[in-house]
C-alpha cells in the first residue's frame, strides 16, 4: 500500500495488453516526470494470459516508480476498485486504462486545475463504438441521474482524477466484486455535491489487445453493475 507522502497514485488495470503496455507505461512515466510530480504508477495485471506481466515487470525493474501487482482475473471493475482502496491514502488518485484509447497528453490540464476541485473527470470526444456499449453508457448516465442527482455526462469515463481522502469512505462501502465502481464514484460525487469538473479528452478506438467482455455477456454484466449502483445508493 502506498503512503500519503506521494502527490499522485496512477491506477492502471491491464489485461492481455502485451502489444501496447510498454508504450503506455513509458508514455505515462515520461509525462508525470515532465510535470515534476511525486508519483507512483500502480499497474494491476488482471490475470493476463499473454506477456503483459513480463513486460510490466521489465519496466518496473528499470523504473522504481512503477509498481506491479499481479492478481487472478476478476475483471476490470474489481481490479480498479482494488487499486483505489490500496492507494486511498495518497492525496490524488488518477485512473486510466492500459489500452491507450486516451493519451497521457491530456493529463496536464487535469493536474493544473486540480486545486479547485475534488473530482475531475474526462468526457470522451469522438467515441462511437458498437451500439451495445453506447446504450450501456446512456443507461449508466440515466441511473446516476435518477438515483444520485444531476449527473456528469460520461459517468464511466476511465480518465479521472480524485482526492483520495474525499472518496475513501465511499470506496470502503463498495462490494469487492463491483462491476462498475467508476459509475458509483460519479454518482457519489453528484449526490454529495463534490466540486466536479468535466474536461474533454480525445478518444481513439483501440487497435491492439482485446475487449475483456463481449456482446450478451457485456449486457448481462452491465445490468448487474447498474443494479449494484442502485443498491449502493440506498446504503449511503
Amino acid at each position: 500500500m502506498t503512503t500519503g507522502r506521494l502527490e499522485l497514485a496512477l491506477i492502471l488495470p491491464a489485461y492481455n495488453e502485451e502489444e501496447i503496455i510498454g508504450e503506455v507505461m513509458d508514455g505515462w512515466a515520461r509525462e508525470l516526470e515532465r510535470l515534476e510530480i511525486s508519483f507512483e504508477i500502480h499497474a494491476y495485471n488482471d490475470g493476463s494470459r499473454d506477456n503483459t506481466l513480463q513486460i510490466l515487470e521489465e519496466h518496473s525493474a528499470k523504473n522504481k516508480k512503477i509498481v506491479v501487482h499481479h492478481k487472478p482475473n476478476t475483471g476490470h471493475g474489481p481490479t480498479v476498485l482494488l487499486g483505489y482502496r490500496e492507494n486511498s491514502d495518497v492525496k490524488w488518485i488518477f485512473q486510466t486504462d492500459s489500452d491507450n484509447e486516451i493519451s497521457a497528453q491530456f493529463f496536464e490540464e487535469f493536474w493544473k486545475r486540480r486545486e479547485g476541485f475534488d473530482f475531475l473527470i474526462g468526457r470522451r470526444v469522438g467515441r462511437e463504438g458498437p451500439f451495445s456499449r453506447r446504450f450501456i453508457s446512456f443507461a449508466a448516465r440515466m441511473v446516476v441521474r435518477i438515483f444520485y442527482g444531476q449527473s456528469v455526462h460520461d459517468v464511466n469515463c476511465p480518465y479521472r482524477l480524485m482526492k483520495g481522502d474525499v472518496f475513501k469512505s465511499a470506496l470502503s462501502l463498495m462490494e469487492i466484486n463491483t462491476f462498475a465502481p467508476n459509475v458509483i464514484i460519479s454518482g457519489v460525487a453528484c449526490k454529495n455535491n463534490y466540486r466536479t469538473v468535466e474536461i474533454p479528452v480525445s478518444y481513439s478506438q483501440r487497435t491492439t489487445g482485446e475487449v475483456s467482455i463481449r456482446r450478451w455477456k457485456l449486457l448481462k454484466a452491465a445490468s448487474k453493475g447498474l443494479w449494484q449502483t442502485v443498491l449502493y445508493r440506498f446504503r449511503m
